[in-house]
């Protein structure tokens, strides 16, 4: 399909959608706006910022491609390829992104520079001159107040995009100067430092509104002005060439971690999305979803939930999302009953959850890699579950949607076969695909050590043959065309030859998955190769096409396909700026945090305000990611609730003898910065779903939230229960705990939805929650009844250690004081090894103990043993030991929540006959 065409067909569809005024052009506008950059440069400029744009695409794949390490040239640390990073980011920013001109964004843009001017100038030290630090503020104020047109950059604000670049890029032209006097910063480099701090906010202010920029402004203020602060968060304050050192010389600020990760692993996933799409693999998944569930009760809405799944893997941004799949499928929902506002929550829903799908997350995913120190293929195994959950819940919400209304699906544009064949044909092409997966996973394991110098080509060139084979499949088929959601009848594609005419499209999504999931490369690498195949494909699919149809013209299509290709470059390096920006403003936050050490205090206020309860602290953080993230974009919005607050979560869950894997509570941040997009009143992805829809933007909204509430109820359940996230279980134990979830996620729906098999009565409503929850968590009944754990006198840690089994924990409670001198107490998990004697496993695991009179303490712990990684340290009191004790299997609850759910259902489907007996006396 041509993109004039998509264009066309989505123009229909916008005009159908409501309120017929919104068309494609005012649709891109408002994705450019959030997303890409909402100024329309035209002629040489426009020529000039896309020319930037590719150069910034093609800087990235240089870098995570070997070939400078092959030639020797062109290599970069990671420090300067962070700076060329952020100097792209920040001019694009300026240049792409008009200042808005409402008096509450140019006020701002005036308060921030003003501001920061006077922190800097107090923060100064003695004899440090400061007469210039009002000057930058005044030139930034400036460009802020003389204008921002939409049309053309005028020449202030090239100045301001220049300079900004300059200063970035300033840590890569002066490396090695200034890699010769950390700690000691320099006038040149405080000048940088302050006009670059200020464009940034700018920039920041310009292409991710105002409250991010308020967040970093306030974290400065934070930083200079800390004796000021309340006494249970104040420190010493800092200095400016402490702050310069710290933010801008240095990685523990501005070009920290999360700079390193967009640089490093999220340009290269957002490229990939954007040749993927630009390909036409968007189109086609829409098709197939439409093909293959468009017949169901609700249908355009459950293939709007699974569209948009798979859109997750191209877009990103929610907006896009929305925007991308809710042209199309929003007119469908409306036609077969769904509300304006209905009809936009659902597509809102869906395309939020994009985020959390594996294996392609959202950008925040790859920083939980460095900020948890795990590989990146954990991170997707403890997701995985969670996120096919929501999305099966999502299609249950919208079949209860259907079921109220009464509605039907589309017309099928065939006669289904009996469903036991198709079971046994579905089954036939599982067993298919799982045995060419077997096949190519151990044909792999034979060619590489058969032929190590050229298996990556011969690899190449099977990759090849295949995409020749689907392609020509592709070719016997008609090529996708979207419908006009203005026709009287929606009649479906065919699902056989719309699932073969776009296969090859399934091609780099299986290099990605193969390199990530099975070879276990860097996410950097793996998406490097995924993206140089879809460059590939996109060079070659127009010819090939063309030519196994009989259509060749030759030099066209390879024009066309170079035209694509350098399209999808671009849109990829704009699709990037915003969350460049936001890395970088976010790691002023996360430097502040470093540097003033307000992780500890922030610690002490949460204990307060939540009187040390666990499930208080998780509110307390679910309403706060909530908060950020009306004006904070997903990415800063994770960055600075986790730098906050995960630690806090950890050990105040460990002092409640609640052992919360790190993994969990970053999760659980991720979720709530997600949900962010969909609460009103500010949900981003709610008001663009309702420009399409012509619904209400905040009943969409609220709409929105309540099919959102399995995603806001998962986090805490998996708090609780790690088994959701496969933590320490089996594939056996896996399936269960997918089956299990599955079925109390969809009791969790009914129950928000107020409709199971009939309209619920309230007290079905509890009884259908209570069930859920149990079937979530059935420990927590069972350990009413019977306590896990048996708490002994400290006298017993010998005798427990010699029966705790080999590679199992001891958990003891202890009493200490914390990092800031503040009495602490806390459940420690001791990993017990092997030893004939549990004085001698005691010794193996680096702990040594003395008693005085009725008390024991710890006399000594060895550096880097088991006993000080589980967080135990000198003189601290041992109070109690944790003996496991016998308990019966705490799945044993399940009998009781089963039988109460025979109950609701009988009372249901009793209401449900005693309904039709009625219709049928009437």
């Amino acid at each position: 399909m041509h993109e004039n065409d998509q264009y066309k067909a989505a123009t229909v569809e916008a005009e159908a959608a409501g309120r017929g005024g919104l068309s494609q052009a005012e649709l891109d506008e408002l994705v450019a706006s959030s997303d890409t950059g909402g100024r329309s440069a035209m002629g040489a400029v426009g020529v000039f910022l896309a020319l930037v744009a590719l150069s910034w695409s093609l800087f990235q794949l240089w870098i995570a491609s070997p070939i400078p390490f092959a030639l020797g040239w062109g290599v970069f640390n990671d420090t300067e390829t962070r700076s060329i990073h952020l100097a792209f980011a920040v001019f694009l920013g300026v240049t792409a992104f008009p200042a808005a001109h409402t008096k509450w964004q140019m006020g701002l843009g005036i308060a921030v520079p003003v501001m920061l001017a006077y922190l800097f100038m107090v923060g100064a030290k003695d004899g440090t001159p400061t007469w210039w630090i009002p000057l930058v503020a005044i030139a930034v104020v400036a460009t802020v107040v003389l204008g921002s047109p939409k049309d053309r950059i005028p020449v202030w604000e090239w100045l301001l995009a220049i300079i900004g670049a300059a200063s970035a890029l300033y840590i890569f032209v002066y490396y090695r100067e200034i890699s010769t006097r950390v700690g000691a910063p320099t006038m040149q480099d405080m000048v940088v430092f302050v006009i670059g701090i200020m464009i940034l906010l700018e920039a920041t202010r310009r292409s991710l509104g105002p409250a991010l920029t308020i967040v970093a402004s306030l974290f400065l203020v934070y930083n200079v002005l800390g004796p000021m602060m309340p006494d249970i968060i104040a420190h010493k304050g800092n200095s400016l060439s402490e702050i310069v050192n710290h933010q801008w010389i240095t990685t523990e600020g501005v070009f920290g971690i999360a700079l390193g990760v967009s640089t490093s692993f999220v340009f290269l996933f957002v490229l990939f999305g954007a040749l993927l799409d630009k390909a036409g693999a968007g189109n086609y998944f829409i098709q197939v979803a439409f093909s293959l569930m468009g017949h169901m009760k609700g249908g355009p809405a459950k293939a709007a939930v699974v569209s948009s799944a798979m859109t997750g893997l191209i877009s990103g941004s929610s907006i896009a999302n929305v925007v991308t799949t809710g042209t199309f499928t929003i007119p469908l929902m409306k036609k077969v009953g769904f509300s304006s506002e209905k009809a936009g929550a659902v597509e809102v829903a869906s395309s939020v959850n994009g985020q959390i799908m594996p294996p392609v997350m959202g950008a925040a995913a790859f920083l939980m890699v460095e900020y948890v120190g795990i590989p990146y293929f954990d991170v997707v195994k403890h997701a995985f579950l969670p996120a096919v959950i929501s999305y099966i819940a999502l299609v249950y919400i919208v079949h209860l949607e259907a079921l109220k209304a009464g509605m039907k699906g589309l017309e099928r544009p065939y006669t289904p076969k009996p469903i036991i064949l198709r079971l046994l044909v579905s089954a036939f092409i599982v067993a298919c695909i799982s045995a060419l997966s077997l096949a190519v996973y151990y044909g792999m394991g034979w060619l590489r050590p058969a032929f190590p110098n050229s298996a990556g080509y011969i690899i190449f060139a099977a990759l090849t043959a295949v995409y020749i084979g689907l392609l020509y499949i592709g070719s016997r088929e008609e090529p996708l065309v979207l419908d006009d959601p203005n026709e009287p009848v929606t009649r479906l594609p065919l699902p056989g030859p719309t699932v073969r005419s776009g296969l090859h499209f399934i091609l780099p999504i299986v290099v990605l998955v193969w390199a990530l999931m099975v070879d276990r490369l860097s996410p950097g690498l793996s998406a490097f190769w995924a993206t140089t195949y879809m460059v590939f494909i996109l060079l070659t699919q127009r010819p090939l096409m063309a030519m196994f149809r009989g259509e060749s013209r030759f030099a066209t299509d390879v024009v066309a396909g170079v035209k694509d290709l350098i399209d999808g470059l671009i849109v990829g390096a704009r699709n990037m700026i915003g969350i460049g920006i936001a890395t970088a403003t976010a790691g002023i936050i996360v430097g502040v945090v470093s540097q003033t050490g307000v992780g500890s205090a922030l610690a002490d206020v949460v204990e307060v305000l939540s009187g040390g309860n666990i499930l208080a602290i998780l509110f307390l953080t679910a309403i706060l990611s909530l908060i950020l993230g009306m004006g904070l974009p997903t990415t800063a919005n994770y960055i600075v609730v986790s730098a906050l607050l995960a630690p806090v979560i950890v050990t105040l869950g460990q002092q409640n003898g609640l052992i919360v894997p790190l993994i969990a509570v970053h999760l659980f941040v991720f979720y709530f910065g997600i949900m962010a997009d969909v609460t009103p009143p500010v949900g981003l992805a709610s008001f663009a779903a309702a420009a399409v829809s012509g619904g209400d933007p905040i009943k969409t909204g609220v709409v929105a939230f309540f099919y959102s509430l399995r995603t806001a109820a998962l986090p805490f359940l998996f708090i609780f229960n790690t088994e959701l996230l496969l933590i320490d279980v089996t594939i056996a134990q896996g399936v269960f705990v997918f089956i299990i979830a599955t079925f109390a996620m969809l009791l969790f729906a009914a129950a928000t939805q107020g409709w199971f098999l009939a309209k619920n009565r309230f007290y079905e409503t509890i009884a259908l929650l209570l069930i859920a929850f149990t079937l979530f968590r059935p420990g927590f009944w069972m350990d009413m009844v019977f306590p896990p754990f048996e708490e002994e006198a400290p006298a017993a840690i010998v005798q427990a250690a010699a029966e705790t089994p080999a590679g199992q924990d001891l958990r003891i409670r202890v009493s200490g004081v914390g990092d800031l001198g503040d009495p602490i107490e806390f459940v420690s998990l001791l990993p017990i090894g092997g030893g004939a004697t549990g004085e001698e496993r005691l010794e193996a695991a680096g702990l040594a103990m003395r008693t005085e009179g009725d008390r024991m303490f710890i006399d000594d712990v060895a550096y880097g043993s088991p006993a000080q990684a589980a967080g135990l340290d000198w003189d601290q009191e041992i109070l109690r030991v944790l003996k496991p004790v016998p308990t019966p299997s705490k799945y044993w609850m399940f009998i009781p929540a089963l039988l109460l759910l025979a109950l609701v259902v009988m009372l249901q489907r009793g209401r449900n006959q005693r309904g039709t007996s009625r219709t049928v006396t009437a």
